[in-house]
């Protein structure tokens, strides 16, 4: 694995990062939205997210890791999928969206869990953008070295 190909894998850590962010704000953006039927309440949504690997390496050169799998060379997102927990059901007969029976159904999505996955996902992202920065300069001071 070269130095370079680091970009590549921190690049493709911040993508999933995004992704992770933007499911995030939609989840809590639609955590006070009613609806008067269960099938369309809003359920969070979940990413998930893959490690994709390199080919092994025709030559033998020794290496400790020589019968694995390969180095990682990122991540993947492999989709997005609804949460399937309960949905609140709520009984306020006197709500606009209420249904015959008087309940309003609430989203599934927990707030402060949401706010805890926000901040994990900030910090790895700006992990990789800092692993970004540290393999620039390591590159720059190996350009430096011949003067």
């Amino acid at each position: 694995m070269s130095l370079a190909s680091v970009f590549n894998i921190a690049g493709s850590g911040m993508s999933a990062q995004t992704t992770r962010l933007n499911t995030v704000a939609s989840n809590i953006a639609n955590a006070d939205t009613v609806s008067s039927s269960i099938d369309q309440t809003y359920r969070a949504r979940h990413p998930v997210f893959a490690t994709m690997f390199q080919g092994a390496q025709n030559g033998t050169d020794g290496s400790l890791f020589q019968n694995q799998d390969g180095a990682g060379k990122g991540v993947q997102v492999l989709g997005v999928v609804e949460d399937q927990s309960e949905l609140q059901a709520r009984y306020e007969p006197s709500h606009p969206s209420a249904d015959a029976k008087g309940y309003v159904y609430y989203p599934n999505v927990n707030v402060v869990e949401e706010m805890a996955d926000m901040i994990s996902a900030s910090r790895s992202f700006q992990t990789n953008a800092e692993m970004m920065n540290t393999a620039k300069t390591m590159m720059q001071k190996v350009l430096t070295l011949g003067q």
